[in-house]
Formats: C-alpha cells, structure tokens, sequence
C-alpha cells in the first residue's frame, strides 16, 4: 500500500499543508476545531507526519541524543531507565547512540544528532578531552549537553552527574585490607578517562598509606570487556606477580579475570579475592557474586535528564554539578579468609 503524503491529507481535507504541520505541532496560532479536523483526518487515512520533517521546519523535535560508549552492559541501559522515567511522561523519544569506546565515532555521533535537531544531549564520554570543540560546537547550537559517570574537564562549563570515584574506590580498598589482603592488582581503566585516574588515585593513596603500595600491581587492560580482564589476569600469573586479590574499574574486567582464575583453579575468595566499581545486575548473577562500589544507575539517569530539561525550558539556567552517593556492597568474592 502506497504510503500517505501529507499532500494526500492536504487534498482530503482542503486544508493547505502548512496548517495541517501547524496541527501536529500545536501551534498556538492553530485553532482548536482545525486541530481536531486534522488529527481525525489524518487517523482515517493513515497518515502519519515526519516528526523530524516537523522538527526541522519548527524547531522542537521532542527528541533527546542518549549517546554512551557500550550498551552492552547493563550499565548504560540502567542509566537509561532513569532517563526514560523522566522524559517519556513529557512527550520525549530518545535516541540512543553508541561509540565503541571511540572518540572518533562518538564525535560523529554527535554532529548526526546535530543534524537531527535534537533538543538536548545525555552523553557518557569515552575520552576526557579528544572532543572537546564539538561539545562547545553542539553546545554554541543551542543544544545543551548533560555529563554523567564520565566528565569532561572542568574548563567545559556543563552540567553533569557523578559519584565520588576517589572516596569510593578508597574505602573498597580498605575493605580488601581488612580482610587480610595485601598484594591488591588495581585493573584500571583508560588514562583518558577522568573518573579512571580518580579511582586509581583512590587505591594509590590508601595502599601507600598501609606502605603495601607496588607499581606492578597497578595494571591497565587493553580495553574494558570481558576478554581484557582475562587478558589481564593471565598475563599477571604468567609472569608469576602474586597477588592476592583484584580490585577493577568495571563489573566487566571484574568478571573476565575471575572466570579466568576459576578456569586456573583458583579459589575465590580465599585464594583471590574479587571486587569491582561499577554496580549492574552482572555482579549478582556470577558466582560468587561479585562485592562492588554500587553506583545509582537509575537515579544517575533521572538527574542527567531532569537537568537536561532545566536546559531545554530555559537556557540560560546555571550548570550544575551532582554528587550522588554510591554504596559499598560485600558479596561472596571477597567475604571469605586467604589462604
């Protein structure tokens, strides 16, 4: 069946087409009686308006960019959950987009949504400061940009949504001392990536104080999945660095070092205990489940769109900064006595 053209709906109704865009719009200068003529019109033929056609030509799309390095996780889609429980009820579509960890895709990404005309942009970075300009390039459109997890630095006037990386990642450290471990492998993530160097810095400062800090333990994957972690910890026993638990930036490299132990014959907690910064679903569903620096996913999503939605209603609102507050959950891989 031959799709209906908003000139077809034009011919049926008598109606020129720039009133009936009006109609899909809620022009303000639209009158109530035309709207329901052209809605009713258009539920009987079929028609259904661009909605990005519309966008352009009046400036709102309803649309909001979600764009974030993986969705293969469940970190994003949480985060994403939130973000949908505030924007849906306001009429909102968003749309997401992914980078691969990829500052070139993600710039990409971000002057397609340009050309979308969307209304704001929730963004997670995949590096600190490769794209910076087409942030302030988006931003100078009258796009507003929302930071979250992943910030940019602090030269670039945003709002943004974190958690205290460095407080978190010390005190899941000192966790690990209690408990009678010394030889702590950090698996951190990128160096470009702020939030990577704040929980590093957290576990550097907390091992020199306990004088138990060494450098070999300080280790950086070639990526973030969970092949990397694997990749990780089988490198540190083929060069026979004892260790005597793991502490890593993501429930991913978490997950692929411990399978691999458990493949070696390892046992965790008692010969390796296993900790991670993140907080998805994955941890409780490994065994043993995974102890972790449980972040507010949701809650990181409702903020970064309530914020974005400041933004939208008025431009001219202060950027704001939150802090929201992690938990430290101890579950199985690290509650156990060494060996």
């Amino acid at each position: 069946m031959k799709r209906v053209t908003i000139k077809d709906l034009s011919k049926y109704l008598a109606l020129s087409t720039s009133t009936i865009s009006r109609a899909f719009v809620d022009d303000k200068h639209i009158h109530p009686e035309t709207k329901r003529i052209v809605l009713e019109g258009a539920q009987k033929l079929g028609y259904r308006p661009n909605p990005m056609a519309l966008s352009l030509k009046y400036g709102k799309s309803k649309n909001i960019g979600f764009v974030v390095p993986e969705m293969t996780t469940p970190f994003s889609s949480t985060v994403l959950r939130g973000v949908q429980n505030v924007l849906y009820p306001l009429g909102y579509r968003v749309i997401i987009m992914q980078s691969d960890e990829n500052p070139e895709i993600e710039r990409k990404n971000l002057l397609l949504l340009e050309e979308f005309n969307v209304d704001g942009i929730i963004i997670n970075l995949c590096h600190e400061t490769f794209n910076q300009a087409t942030y302030q390039q988006v931003m100078e459109k009258g796009i507003p940009m929302v930071f979250f997890d992943r910030i940019p630095p602090r030269t670039l006037d945003v709002s943004k949504v974190l958690v205290n990386d460095n407080i978190k990642a010390s005190l899941m450290v000192e966790h690990l001392i209690s408990i009678g471990r010394k030889r702590i492998v950090h698996l951190k993530g990128p160096s470009s990536i702020r939030n990577a160097e704040e929980r590093a810095s957290g576990y550097r400062r907390i091992l020199t104080k306990h004088q138990l800090f060494d450098p070999q333990l300080l280790v950086e994957p070639q990526g973030m999945l969970f092949q990397h972690g694997r990749d990780a910890a089988k490198e540190l026993i083929e060069k026979n660095i004892a260790f005597d638990s793991i502490f890593a930036f993501t429930d991913t490299l978490a997950i692929g070092a411990m399978n691999y132990l458990l493949e070696q014959g390892y046992r965790i907690p008692e010969q390796i205990a296993i900790a991670s910064f993140s907080g998805t679903e994955m941890a409780t569903i490994v065994h043993p489940p995974l102890s972790n620096v449980q972040q507010p996913l949701v809650e990181m999503g409702e903020t970064a769109a309530t914020l974005v939605m400041e933004k939208i209603n008025n431009a001219v609102a202060p950027c704001q900064s939150v802090t929201l507050d992690a938990k430290l959950i101890y579950r199985s891989s690290t509650l156990g006595n060494p060996v």
